[in-house]
């Protein structure tokens, strides 16, 4: 990531609200990926993914922690996908460099199950945020079907 570059701390929507994820979002998190491993195992992008797994509330606190850290260092950005109105955790993004070196970078998105309806809302909008706003000339993110 260049270092002039300005990470945007948001991304507001009218549907959902993206924001860093931290600790503070543990417990929502666990609960909402939890109650929705197979959907997001159905999730473009997630099929072939180790995660979800088992781990337990603390292992993902840790892996919350993790990702705030990238955050703070620069590399790798993971945002929390928020309700605008309740402000429940509904999903999450991860932008990381793309292990293959074939683009810039990688980027994961996942809905609750309960939220289903928001996955291809949230990956234009992620998609356009990326085109418009970051400094990515080629991005390996998994489309979604037009039809939804």
């Amino acid at each position: 990531m260049p270092s002039e570059f300005v990470v945007p701390l948001a991304l507001v929507k009218d549907q959902f609200r993206l924001e860093p994820l931290g600790a503070q979002h543990n417990d929502a998190d666990y609960e909402a990926w939890t109650s929705s491993v197979e959907h997001i195992r159905a999730t473009p992008g997630w099929e072939t993914e180790s995660w979800p797994d088992d781990r337990s509330s603390e292992d993902n606190l840790r892996d919350l922690q993790r990702h705030a850290g990238d955050f703070e260092r620069r590399v790798g950005f993971t945002y929390t996908v928020l309700d605008p109105t309740t402000d429940d955790v509904v999903g999450c993004v991860y932008i990381y460099p793309d292990k293959s070196e074939q683009h810039d970078a990688q980027v994961y998105s996942w809905v609750r199950a309960s939220r289903s309806d928001l996955d291809v809302q949230l990956w234009r909008a992620v998609s356009d945020w990326l085109a418009g706003e970051w400094p990515f000339e080629s991005v390996a993110y998994a489309a979604r079907p037009e039809t939804a």
